[in-house]
């Protein structure tokens, strides 16, 4: 027989198979030598999942507050809602389970998480922590790109009504100052904290002045940041984040 090599061995005179003629490479046809007809076929790769289009539905539910804490999350009213089958409905859920806003209960199913006074109070000493990290790296990359921006951000943010969009621009202002930092990874994980506490934070914001008082911040912080003081910068990032915290717990219904 062949070796591995597709070279051809040696028989001997009374060997049947003296003559025949092995191949030196078998071809085998992929895919890429049929040739296939002209397809107007979409572009597939950046669509959605149904799965995604259902955990993006549902993440905003939630962080809207349509979702109360603790309650039932059915799977078979979303499913029905999004005429399709349970399958998908889980992989969402599961979604949201891993970034934190759904829990499992054994006969219960899928509930929206509550979060607990500690575990709120945590969340935004990790902000702290890592938010001032990321600072320090980014202001020295700081350009008059950056301040441009954070500024048009500010001025969106004061405009605007809906409570929704408050949180989004929130965020948008604060991934701004953070990205000269080039740490993708870390503001990542701010990322992930801000996002198990936009529904709090969007409270915090509707029940208080919390709209004026952190557009009055922020523009502090952005001055910092310009002049390059980076302690200052710091600084006033930590009292805003403690008097984020400190104004959510008094508005907090269960927070006593």
């Amino acid at each position: 027989m062949s070796d591995a090599l597709g070279l051809t061995p040696e028989r001997g005179e009374g060997d049947p198979l003296k003559n025949f003629v092995y191949p030196s490479a078998i071809s085998l046809q992929t895919t890429a030598d049929v040739n296939l007809p002209k397809l107007n076929a979409p572009d597939l790769g950046n669509t959605p999942s149904t799965s995604e289009i259902i955990t993006r539905h549902l993440r905003d539910a939630i962080v809207a507050g349509h979702f109360a804490e603790d309650e039932p999350i059915r799977q078979d009213d979303i499913a029905r809602q999004f005429n399709v089958s349970k399958i998908p409905v889980r992989e969402a859920l599961k979604r949201l389970e891993a970034e934190g806003l759904v829990m499992f209960q054994r006969n219960r199913g899928a509930m929206v998480t509550r979060i607990s006074d500690a575990e709120l109070a945590q969340m935004f000493e990790v902000r702290m922590l890592l938010e001032d990290k990321v600072l320090r790296l980014a202001i020295p990359n700081m350009t008059e790109q950056t301040f441009a921006r954070a500024e048009s951000i500010c001025q969106e943010f004061i405009g605007e009504d809906d409570v929704g969009r408050w949180a989004e621009l929130n965020w948008e202002l604060h991934s701004c100052l953070y990205e000269p930092a080039q740490r993708p990874f870390l503001v990542s994980l701010i990322r992930s904290v801000n996002d198990k506490l936009e529904r709090y934070l969007r409270m915090q914001m509707s029940l208080s002045a919390g709209k004026e008082r952190a557009d009055h911040e922020h523009r502090e912080i952005l001055a910092a940041c310009r002049a390059k003081d980076v302690e200052l910068a710091v600084k006033l990032l930590d009292e805003h984040i403690a008097g984020v915290c400190k104004t959510l717990f008094e508005h907090l219904p269960h927070a006593h």
